[in-house]
């Protein structure tokens, strides 16, 4: 019943983004928008509950619900602007907010539909699904690049499952997005709270994020608070800044990182040029002392971050693409690095066509931070082989959770001593340490299996499986060449 109630409400209010599309409001700004005014009206409905809200009665929902008209869409932007002044999560939700739908008879119409539904009695699973749901057909707006931010549940919910996430741990995300990774693991740590002490901890401490873009914190924002988590006038668990900017303090340290950085391989800022007054694009270089290696590689230099970020014996599941594996330079120093300072004892590698960011080829490294010794941490690495042979799309052959279900027998989180091959899963391989050193640059990108579509054409998947993962690594070569082609541009100019 719960999902029925939550796909109704996200059907509804989703197809009215089609009308508002028409009038140049893209989906990413129509979530924002409803992220703002469900706020407003959650807000207005535990003040009449008899709760205190930090919403000021001025800029509350029972102020906009009784306008029309231009005076309607005045009130929604001072509403706006002054609640983007306030601190805590109040402040995270609109900070920098701003009325993207200029017709006020659209926005009344928007309001109204919202008004239908008395949000704050809906139980926390449903708010939290509705509001997943339409994150969901965000992240389908592939053109918009909305995806980008959307990692697939099912792999969220292994990765959860195999690093068990304790109920007094503190679980860091670096480049957050809306939050997948946080509520999977406090959905995992929920039930496990029973004294006072620890739902404490699990509701205000357990968790911390960031992300460089302001509207993507908000909507990590929204997301924890619909599920329950922190509160309008308290301090936010998520943040909006560039998490490699600055090194990482003893106090900033924590049990548990969860992440997938965003794709793209350099890291770059735009600059104005004194002399000619145009724009023009520079690489983007982190000068940290704790870092291994110095690249404009963002994966690369995430990893180091996360490394960098746990405490000892802490432990780090990172979403990585193919080239963190075996890049030269740079990536060689922190793979070195990484086998000798920490435990890199699984890689999981994962299928495309399961990301929205189209024909990405990506793995999760798994490794837990170790003191400083003379002898490397890493000892045995186990890669868990689940690309070769694998065809998955984000339509007709979606990710499921049973997919995962051999990866996860296979991992034993309880004892990673007890892991053993068997000739009954051939995904299923370790390598050693000497093994891994001596390969050619210490590239990490490893396999075994035979790719049956290179031999034997009985094994091809179906023509329409074949005709979308062409479709998908046609669209992703044309990003690669529009980079290219902007960057040349730039050079010229």
């Amino acid at each position: 019943m719960n999902d029925s109630k939550a796909s109704d409400v996200v059907n509804r209010v989703w197809n009215y983004a089609h009308v508002l599309r028409d009038d140049g409001v893209g989906y990413g700004d129509y979530i924002e928008q409803i992220t703002f005014l469900i706020f407003l009206k959650m807000a207005d409905e535990r003040d009449r509950g008899g709760q205190t809200v930090a919403v000021p009665q001025k800029y509350s929902w029972s102020q906009l619900v009784k306008l029309d008209g231009d005076a309607l869409e005045i009130q929604y932007r001072h509403t706006l602007e002054e609640l983007g002044k306030k601190g805590g999560m109040l402040g995270t939700i609109f900070r920098k907010a701003q009325n993207k739908i200029q017709d006020p008879a659209k926005l009344e119409r928007l309001i109204k539909m919202i008004e239908k539904e008395a949000w704050s009695t809906l139980p926390l699973d449903v708010k939290g699904n509705i509001y997943e749901g339409l994150l969901e057909r965000n992240a389908q707006d592939v053109r918009g690049g909305a995806g980008q931010y959307f990692t697939p549940r099912h792999l969220i919910e292994a990765i959860v499952e195999v690093m068990k996430p304790d109920v007094m741990d503190t679980v860091a995300d670096p480049a957050c997005g809306t939050g997948g990774f946080l509520l999977a693991a406090y959905d995992y740590m929920k039930p496990k709270a029973k004294g006072k002490k620890e739902q404490k901890h699990l509701n205000e401490n357990a968790l911390r994020g960031n992300d460089i873009v302001d509207s993507v914190t908000r909507l990590c924002a929204m997301n924890l608070y619909l599920h329950g988590i922190g509160s309008a006038d308290g301090d936010c668990p998520v943040v909006t800044q560039d998490a490699l900017a600055k090194e990482v303090s003893d106090h900033d340290r924590v049990d548990l990182v969860l992440a997938n950085p965003p794709f793209g391989k350099k890291s770059s800022v735009t600059v104005i040029n004194e002399k000619t007054g145009k724009a023009q694009a520079e690489k983007l270089t982190y000068e940290r002392t704790d870092f291994w290696a110095t690249t404009s590689n963002k994966q690369l230099n995430f990893v180091q971050h996360i490394a960098n970020m746990l405490k000892i014996n802490g432990k780090a599941a990172v979403v990585v693409p193919d080239n963190v594996l075996f890049e030269g330079g740079a990536g060689e120093t922190i793979r070195k690095n990484l086998l000798d300072r920490c435990n890199l004892h699984t890689i999981l590698r994962l299928p495309t066509g399961i990301f929205y960011a189209q024909g990405v080829k990506a793995n999760v490294i798994f490794f837990d931070a170790k003191p400083a010794a003379k002898k490397a941490w890493t000892q045995k690495l186990w890669v868990y082989d689940y690309r070769t042979n694998v065809h998955k799309t984000l339509k007709q052959n979606r990710l499921s959770e049973r997919d995962f279900e051999e990866f996860i027998e296979c991992y034993s989180a309880d004892d990673l001593s007890k892991r053993e091959e068997s000739e009954d899963i051939e995904r299923w391989k370790a390598f050693s340490y000497e093994e891994l050193i001596a390969r050619d640059r210490t590239s990490l990108d490893i396999f075994w299996l035979k790719d049956d579509s290179l031999e034997d054409t009985e094994n091809l998947p179906s023509p329409q499986l074949l005709a979308v993962e062409i479709v998908e690594q046609l669209e992703a070569a044309l990003e690669e060449f529009r980079s290219v082609e902007e960057s040349l541009l730039t050079k010229t100019e």
